[in-house]
């Protein structure tokens, strides 16, 4: 069986393609404006926070949803 053009053409380009986007990479992260840390650390605050507050709300409605299903079918099953 023997390659097409187009695929030898392809795999003879890889090189240069990795090349030019490892550049192109490069240039992209000169201009990456970077956070301080001092906005990093508030950043992470918030979220841990933010986190806690979900988890402490998810399991509020767990336990209201949860003993309304139970009732429910307490109600059903009681003869």
């Amino acid at each position: 069986m023997s390659e097409s053009p187009e695929i030898s053409r392809k795999i003879a380009d890889w090189p240069g393609r990795v090349k030019g986007y490892i550049e192109e990479v490069r240039a992209e992260m000169r201009r990456v404006t970077w956070p301080s840390w001092k906005q990093v650390r508030a950043t992470t605050a918030v979220v841990i926070v933010a986190v806690f507050l979900f988890a402490a709300y998810f399991a509020l409605v767990d336990q209201v949803l949860g003993r309304g299903i139970n009732t429910i079918f307490e109600a059903f099953t009681k003869r």
